[in-house]
C-alpha cells in the first residue's frame, strides 16, 4: 500500500511540474491535464503489474502455460496508443501553421513520466521531468533570443484588394515589384461599391508577412479595401 501510494503522489508531484510551465505560459493542455495524464498512465501501470492475479480463468488467458508468467505489459502498452488521442486534441491548425504540437509532446512525456512512476523507476521519472522542464524553459530562450532573429518566415498569402477610380494595370505592375513571389493575379468582376478588385496569390519571406504585405498594399493610393490572409500550400 505505502508503495502503491508513493508512486501514485510521486506521478502527480510530476505532472504538476510539467503542467506548470505549461499553465504559465497559456497554452491549451495545463496543469490539471498533465497531472490526470501522469497519475492515469501510473495507474494504468500499477493495475497492469498488479492488478491481475496469475492465472486466469475463462477465454482471455494471459498466461503462457508453458512457463506460468503472464505479461504484465498487457495494460500498460495500450497508454502509448490511447494518449495520442489526447495529445491530438492540442494540436490545431491556422492556415499553414500548426500549433500545439510542443503540448502535445508534454502529454506524451507526461505518460511516459507516469508509465516509469507505476514500476517503481523513480530515477527514470525524476531525471525525465527535470530534462523536460529544462528542454521547455532554456530551448524556448535559445530560440526566442537566437533563433528567430535568423529565422525567415515563408508563407503563401492571398491579396485582395480594392478600389475605386484606379488603373487597374497600375495595380497590378505594383503588385509584381513589391512581390516577386508571385504564383496568382487576376482582375475579377467588380462590386457595385468598388470599382475594381485585383485578386493576388503570393509568397512572401519575412519576419511578419501580414503586416508586411499589408503595409505595401495600403501604401498604393487608390485601394479602398484591403485583405490579406494566409492560405495553405
Amino acid at each position: 500500500m505505502i508503495q502503491y501510494a508513493i508512486s501514485l503522489v510521486t506521478s502527480v508531484i510530476l505532472g504538476f511540474a510539467i503542467g506548470l510551465e505549461r499553465e504559465l505560459t497559456n497554452k491549451q493542455a495545463g496543469l490539471r491535464t498533465h497531472i490526470f495524464v501522469c497519475l492515469g498512465s501510473c495507474v494504468f501501470t500499477l493495475l497492469s503489474i498488479h492488478g491481475f492475479p496469475t492465472f486466469a480463468i475463462g477465454d482471455n488467458v494471459i498466461v503462457n502455460q508453458a512457463t506460468g508468467l503472464r505479461d504484465t505489459a498487457r495494460i500498460a502498452a495500450q497508454i502509448v496508443t490511447g494518449i495520442g488521442f489526447i495529445g491530438a486534441g492540442t494540436v490545431m491548425k491556422n492556415g499553414a501553421s500548426v500549433h500545439g504540437l510542443t503540448t502535445a509532446s508534454t502529454l506524451w512525456i507526461a505518460a511516459a513520466i507516469g508509465m516509469a512512476c507505476g514500476t517503481g523507476n523513480f530515477d527514470i521519472a525524476i531525471i525525465s521531468s527535470v530534462l523536460s522542464i529544462v528542454v521547455l524553459i532554456f530551448i524556448k530562450w535559445i530560440e526566442r533570443n537566437f533563433l528567430e532573429k535568423r529565422k525567415i518566415s515563408k508563407r503563401r498569402l492571398k491579396l485582395i484588394l480594392k478600389c475605386n477610380q484606379c488603373n487597374v494595370n497600375n495595380i497590378q505592375n505594383y503588385i509584381m515589384k513589391e512581390f516577386p513571389y508571385l504564383n496568382e493575379i487576376k482582375k475579377v468582376d467588380s462590386d457595385k461599391e468598388h470599382d475594381a478588385k485585383i485578386v493576388a496569390v503570393i509568397r512572401i519571406k519575412d519576419k511578419n508577412p501580414l503586416q508586411t504585405a499589408y503595409k505595401k498594399c495600403e501604401a498604393f493610393d487608390g485601394i479602398t479595401s484591403i485583405a490579406v490572409q494566409e492560405v495553405d500550400e
